[in-house]
């Protein structure tokens, strides 16, 4: 048979294969080019289909501005996006602490170099009230830190203290454990809690160490009431021998190097040198004060309204007054909030700037710091670790934050002294005193 098969007497040969002779075939492209070329598309499509809407529908791009996408939020935004974000967001509500705390956070994320300090939070909200049970005397002692109605490093500690003896005291042993190991269980969320509040200062974290360490050697053995009372003992010592006795060393001190018509300067307020200049006025030493001050706390006016009920003489200015009354003073005395080991200063923002006016004056700095203030951290600026001030008083307008750090770093060098309850010392001798601490330990 042939193998040709005839129709209507025509012959029907085979078509032949691949594509027509005018036609280019298309290139093979690999995955990655294929998925580049999908983008590209979708981008297209995208872009037509928001320059069509936009004219039609504002409000909807506004609010798409304002509340992004989920997928979104991991990408990296233009600060435009940002600015427009924020200005569509509404308003917060006071009893709403959540929100509050998540918009200031919100706010120093967008101020990187203020983005690590520290910030007062809303207490008593679920925002920082933690599911573990919070005692009484903690909540109440982390509402007055978030007020800021304790102040002062000696009063925080002595607060702080004096909370975790109540909670010690009114502490239960739950059954198969031993206090010397479920204690500090349950003291991690009370300790938070008031971190939550304001940021631990250094007077309380060396506190709360000392008393780890008194729950680290306690017998396993001691009964529970035994070991309780024998904790609240050593924390009363603590604040005995650390602060109180302390106190008294550093008032005698520091009177001997006050003089008869001395004008003496000091700043903002601090416990320490208000009961070395009181004791120096009982002790009929002829003598005046002035006191620097500045916002926004203005602590010095509390300082102020102390001295002038025992009788002292005192002048009262703002720190921008400080270069017309420096050339009149003889001393300067000043508080600490912590004494770091390269010899530096941390206290109230514009201690530095008082310490290095006196130094150019050639006029002698004391500091009165208690050794339970020192720190092993070597910072080298007031930046590293902060805290930010209350905003009371300022009125809130768009684009318009208020940024005020409490805290500032003044270099050993404008120290003359260190007045503390174990001598006269340079602060270069800083990192000796924690040595001997720590043998003693």
């Amino acid at each position: 048979m042939s193998s040709t098969k005839h129709t209507n007497g025509l012959s029907r040969d085979p078509q032949p294969r691949g594509p027509p002779p005018n036609i280019q075939p298309r290139p093979k492209l690999s995955k990655a080019e294929r998925r580049d070329l999908q983008e590209k598309q979708k981008a297209a499509k995208a872009a037509a289909a928001s320059s069509t809407n936009a004219k039609d529908k504002p409000k909807e791009v506004e609010k798409t501005l304002a509340v992004p996408d989920k997928k979104s939020e991991s990408r990296s935004k233009p600060s435009a996006v940002r600015s427009i974000a924020r200005i569509n967001q509404p308003s917060p509500s006071k009893d709403s602490a959540s929100v509050e705390s998540a918009e200031t956070e919100h706010v120093l994320r967008d101020l990187r170099i203020f983005s690590h300090f520290g910030f007062t939070s809303k207490i008593g909200s679920s925002a920082t009230s933690t599911k573990a049970d919070i005692h009484p005397s903690i909540l109440r002692l982390a509402l007055q830190f978030a007020e800021f109605r304790i102040v002062g490093a000696n009063a925080r500690c002595i607060s702080t203290l004096t909370a975790l003896k109540t909670v010690i005291q009114d502490y239960a042993t739950p059954p198969q454990t031993t206090l010397s190991r479920h204690l500090m269980t349950h003291l991690s969320p009370q300790i938070t809690h008031l971190v939550a509040a304001r940021p631990m200062s250094t007077s309380m974290g060396n506190a709360i160490r000392y008393l780890k360490y008194e729950i680290s050697i306690l017998d396993i053995d001691l009964p529970e009431q035994d070991a309780k009372q024998f904790l609240c003992e050593r924390l009363d010592h603590y604040v005995r021998d650390r602060i109180i006795l302390a106190d008294l060393v550093i008032q005698d001190l520091a009177i001997e190097k006050i003089h008869d018509g001395d004008a003496i300067l000091t700043y903002a307020r601090s416990s320490v040198v208000e009961k070395v200049l009181v004791q120096a006025h009982q002790a009929a030493k002829d003598f005046s004060v002035i006191i620097v001050d500045s916002g926004p706390l203005f602590e010095g006016k509390r300082l102020l309204a102390s001295l002038r009920r025992t009788g002292i003489k005192c002048t009262y200015c703002l720190l921008s007054a400080l270069g017309a009354v420096i050339p009149s003073v003889s001393l300067v005395f000043l508080g600490a909030h912590a004494l770091h080991a390269n010899g530096a200063l941390y206290s109230r923002a514009g201690t530095a700037l008082v310490s290095m006016m006196a130094k150019q004056h050639s006029v002698p700095v004391l500091a009165c710091c208690e050794t339970y203030k020192f720190s092993n951290v070597v910072p080298f600026d007031g930046f590293t670790k902060n805290e930010l001030a209350p905003e009371d008083g300022f009125e809130s307008r768009p684009f318009l934050q208020s940024l005020s750090p409490l805290y500032d770093l003044t270099p050993s060098e404008a120290v003359s002294a260190v007045v503390t309850e174990v001598g006269l010392i340079p602060p270069s001798s800083v990192p000796t005193i924690l040595f001997r601490a720590g043998v003693q330990e």
